[in-house]
């Protein structure tokens, strides 16, 4: 990053006369200056929010702001384009801004820090820094859900059998299994919901965690930031540290869970005994001493990254379980566990969306005579339909199959609402569109276009 002004020595915001040891300033600062790369665009957002309500309460001149959001701005433009760093002997993201300002602008750059903490700003960085990447995972959820609804239509005459206790059960189809993912995607979709409604909310004032005695406009910088409301006390403002990682973790494993259960199901069925999908052989790895294998590696990583995923939760619980009320640097350390599950879940999304747009659906699966009897309970049923108490039509056709006089009707009238016949897939979508529709990205993505100037 380029400033006209000579470059004076980064040192520590908080430090006075006694100068830590290299192996305390290495052991504390940890991964802080990777991590907070990430955070640099939401540091910078949060600060034109935060000197705008400065100037309204007296503590900036407009000269001044006007100074400080055209070298923001600046900042905020090196972010996006590649081309920022923390420099070494900075501790943070926000130690990084500061410094930058003020070695343009002198002692305007030293003014930004009033009212405001590096527990609130790390606070608001975060929230930031997650509603943004809720928006990307959600924009993935639907495209997937948008392809298992395509493929679940594209073959909703096309049978399988259903299992249970992984034995031959009764007829499914792959309408049914590519809608049934469809729908547990809407379902996640809920929980990632409540994660940003949570998430959208202002924690900027809270300052150490109880306040200030400067005036703050905590409205004008929820309005400025296009937050829902505010974390209003200021204790549990920094409360929320860890509790809002967790809760997003929570809506995060959720989705993994349901991608891990479609990897193994995509798994299974593309194995020579299942043979029911076929992967294309350039979506598949080989082995180095069987030249026949075609390896269904990328569900199988996929499966592992969503398991890992699902201990994300747990991982967050661990580290913020047992503090009390207040700041503790071990909350420093949620970032290693929380900020790259983003990237890991993304890729996994969009991996099982490529593959699923290309599987191959096995139309003739029913002519192997090992699944006939998965068409018993059918038998069963018309019997009944014809009059036949149950338990009278559930003996015969038992006895029919050990005397071995069991001839299969290879075909389903399934006509309730969800079941072959009927995939309800238009009303899966309304579920998927009404609760999609329920975030309100828009709001808080104009306000940051506004903030940067935009």
């Amino acid at each position: 990053m380029k400033d006209n002004i000579p470059r004076q020595a980064a040192t520590p915001i908080w430090q006075k006369l006694t100068t830590m040891t290299a192996e305390i300033e290495r052991f504390t600062v940890g991964r802080d200056r990777e991590l907070d790369m990430l955070l640099a665009e939401s540091d910078v957002l949060g600060s034109l929010a935060h000197t705008a309500m400065l100037q309204t309460i007296g503590l900036l001149t407009a000269d001044e702001l006007t100074a400080l959001h055209r070298e923001m701005r600046a900042i905020l433009a090196d972010i996006r384009a590649g081309h920022f760093e923390i420099e070494d002997g900075v501790e943070d993201v926000h130690s990084e801004v500061e410094l930058l300002l003020t070695r343009r602008l002198g002692d305007v750059g030293k003014k930004i820090h009033s009212g405001r903490s590096r527990n609130d700003q790390v606070l608001l960085d975060l929230k930031l820094w997650t509603r943004r990447q809720l928006r990307q995972v959600v924009d993935l959820v639907e495209e997937l859900f948008g392809e298992l609804q395509t493929q679940s239509e594209a073959y909703k005459d096309v049978l399988m059998p259903g299992y249970t206790h992984l034995q031959v059960a009764m007829p499914s189809s792959f309408g049914l299994w590519f809608g049934a993912y469809a729908e547990s995607l809407a379902d996640d979709l809920l929980f990632l919901q409540a994660a940003y409604r949570l998430v959208n909310r202002n924690p900027l004032g809270s300052a150490a965690g109880y306040g200030s005695s400067f005036p703050l406009d905590r409205q004008m910088t929820t309005d400025l930031l296009g937050f829902d409301t505010m974390d209003y006390n200021v204790v549990y403002a920094q409360m929320g540290r860890g509790k809002m990682e967790r809760n997003v973790a929570y809506a995060l494993a959720g989705l993994a869970g349901t991608i891990a259960k479609l990897a193994f199901d995509a798994c299974m069925f593309s194995s020579q005994n299942f043979g029911f999908v076929h992967l294309p052989a350039e979506c598949t790895t080989g082995s180095s001493i069987m030249p026949h294998k075609k390896n269904p590696d990328v569900f199988e990583l996929t499966r592992a990254k969503c398991n890992k995923l699902q201990a994300l939760p747990t991982q967050v619980t661990l580290i913020m379980n047992n503090l009390p009320t207040g700041y503790f640097r071990d909350l420093q350390i949620l970032k290693e566990v929380f900020l790259p599950a983003f990237d890991e879940l993304k890729d996994c999304l969009r991996m099982t969306t490529y593959i699923i747009r290309r599987i191959e659906v096995n139309r003739d699966i029913l002519s192997d005579p090992r699944y006939d009897l998965m068409f018993s309970v059918e038998e069963v049923n018309r019997l009944a339909a014809d009059g036949m108490p149950f338990r009278d039509a559930y003996r015969k056709v038992g006895l029919d199959i050990e005397a071995g006089r069991f001839q299969p009707v290879k075909e389903v009238h399934h006509t309730h609402a969800g079941s072959i016949g009927n995939l309800c897939t238009d009303s899966i979508r309304q579920l998927f569109d009404t609760t999609l529709a329920a975030f309100g990205f828009e709001r808080a993505e104009e306000a940051e276009r506004k903030l940067a100037g935009g």
